[in-house]
């Protein structure tokens, strides 16, 4: 008979705490009976352990994330620190005139109201009508061509920023920025001060005659400025009351008169620093820059101050007295119009012929060119910036239309005219054409057998005795003490000479047809700027302070 079978033995009751990570063990059921067995005390205390609050805060952390605990922690303190209250910033009323080049923006509509004021304390430059942050950002210190144009085929790209560059195409007469005339020295525009005016004048041709013209002819401008500091071709308009005959008929074109007007008191030695009338260059200099149109072209930001039927001649003009007035008094207020007006012209050339004319980008005239050229020359003295490209460019244009390899030159295409003849040699002069050169020498040669322009009687070319006089005088020697006498008797005599007529100290010369279009204030310039040939400018082929010549780049 089968036996009932031994029941198992019960497993041995474990006395040690569950392991960690096991479930606690509340309580065990007997094997046999099914009965529950209640916990042992080492059961009890790890049950106790686990439901602890503090336990229970460590378990949380732990499964938590910790990107989520750095999220509510930056989240509290940033409702921290936005509940603390900020000082409010004083507001000023001072605008700050940032010297770093402004950005490419839009194009700038022409602000007609806003005005240039110039900087008598030479720290900043001012605009009158504090509410235009724009012409004060670009007005500031404007010192960097951002963007120029092309203008010829042949030349090489130009960097984003223009550094100082080579006026010639690679040197040039050091004598163009720095002169040793006896125990003086200086740069291009000093021969103006009094010691080496009264120097040069004596040595190379002036006389008490010559000078007492000079006098009369600024006492002359002086009574014909206009209220608002500007001139007018028409010079009967102001003070004048009509007292004058023979006005222009450019009553159009402000910056042009003005610019001729303010020209001969720079040559004079006279600022609105110094000098007798400083009152009357600095209102000048006031209408001058008043009248500039600042826009944004293709990426260059610049000053257009042409206006009637002078165009860019009057713009060329308003250039050299620009540069010249900051290249003399190194007034920071000035520095950013003469910047302007010279990207302009840099922006008006010609793309292809490397000319200008009367309108931006128009085909070339040797006419047009010449006063460009002066301009970029005047504020290359005053360290102001030139792109290389437009000097090549220039370069190219004479190439174009000389004749007999550079001895004569024509106005639109190759010729020889006596005014664009002048006009050619000096330019050529200016870019680095040495003393030597055989086309200069045949130049001038022809230029000393044609001779002054109505010296001998009849009408006179004004504009071809200005430029060739100046051609003359770098030139120096035995054509130019002939020339001299010649150029400087007539003008003293031709001059008006009768005290008790309104028009006494100015000249009008019948014969240029720059007499019609800018009458007595335009031959009265002329006239004057000749008398003032002799330390106007320091002579180009004079003995050197060092060496002969030097790079510019």
């Amino acid at each position: 008979m089968p036996t009932s079978p031994t029941p198992a033995p019960s497993p041995p009751r474990s006395t040690s705490a569950p392991a960690k990570g096991e479930p606690p063990k509340v309580a065990a059921k007997s094997a046999a009976t099914g009965a529950e067995t209640p916990p042992t005390e080492a059961e009890e205390e790890a049950l106790e352990e686990e439901q602890s609050p503090v336990n229970g805060r460590f378990l949380l952390f732990n499964a938590t994330p910790s990107w989520a605990v750095s999220a509510v922690v930056h989240f509290v303190m940033f409702i921290i620190l936005a509940l603390i209250p900020q000082p409010e910033r004083e507001k000023s009323d001072v605008t700050t005139i940032s010297a770093t080049p402004p950005e490419v923006v839009e194009e700038i509509e022409e602000f007609k109201s806003d005005k240039i004021e110039l900087n008598l304390d030479p720290t900043t430059a001012i605009v009158t009508n504090a509410s235009s942050e724009a012409i004060q950002s670009l007005t500031s210190d404007i010192a960097e061509v951002t963007e120029t144009p092309i203008v010829a085929s042949d030349v090489e790209a130009a960097p984003i920023s223009v550094e100082l560059s080579e006026f010639g195409e690679a040197v040039a007469p050091k004598s163009s920025l720095t002169k040793q005339i006896g125990a003086y020295g200086g740069t291009g525009l000093d021969s103006r001060s009094p010691a080496m005016r009264a120097q040069l004048g004596a040595t190379s041709g002036a006389n008490e005659a010559s000078e007492r013209s000079v006098a009369r002819a600024l006492e002359w401008f002086a009574k014909h400025q206009l209220p608002d500091g500007g001139w007018n071709f028409d010079h009967r308009l102001g003070p004048c009351n009509g007292r004058c005959s023979e006005p222009g008929r450019l009553s159009d074109c402000r910056t042009g008169a003005t610019a001729m007007a303010l020209l001969p008191f720079l040559g004079a030695g006279q600022t609105h620093k110094e000098g007798k009338y400083k009152e009357v260059v600095t209102r000048g200099l006031y209408f001058l820059t008043a009248q500039m149109k600042q826009k944004n072209m293709g990426g260059m930001v610049t000053g257009d101050l042409a206006q009637g039927g002078g165009q860019m001649y009057s713009h060329g003009l308003s250039a050299i007295v620009l540069c010249e007035a900051y290249a003399m008094t190194q007034d920071a207020g000035l520095r950013g119009p003469a910047q302007l007006s010279l990207n302009h012209i840099m922006y008006a050339q010609d793309p292809v012929g490397g000319g200008w004319r009367y309108q931006p980008r128009q085909p070339g005239d040797t006419s047009v060119v010449g006063w460009q050229l002066m301009a970029l020359k005047s504020g290359h003295m005053a360290y102001l910036q030139v792109d290389p490209r437009t000097i090549k460019g220039a370069t190219h244009f004479l190439d174009s239309v000389q004749i007999e390899s550079g001895a004569k030159y024509g106005y639109v295409e190759p010729g020889g005219g006596q005014a664009t003849t002048a006009v050619g040699l000096l330019c050529r002069m200016y870019l680095g054409w040495k003393k030597d050169h055989p086309a200069l020498k045949r130049g001038v040669e022809q230029m000393s057998a044609w001779g002054p322009s109505g010296s001998k009687g009849g009408g006179a070319n004004m504009y071809y005795n200005y430029y060739a006089t100046q051609v003359m005088r770098h030139y120096e020697g035995e054509t130019w003490d002939k020339w001299n006498k010649e150029m400087r008797d007539w003008l003293i005599s031709s001059q008006e000479s009768n005290d008790k007529q309104h028009s006494f100290g100015s000249w009008h010369i019948n014969g240029d047809h720059g007499a019609d279009s800018g009458g007595r204030i335009y031959c009265t310039s002329l006239a004057t700027m000749i008398l003032e040939v002799y330390y106007r400018h320091m002579p180009l082929y004079a003995k050197q302070a060092a060496e002969d010549e030097f790079p510019l780049k």
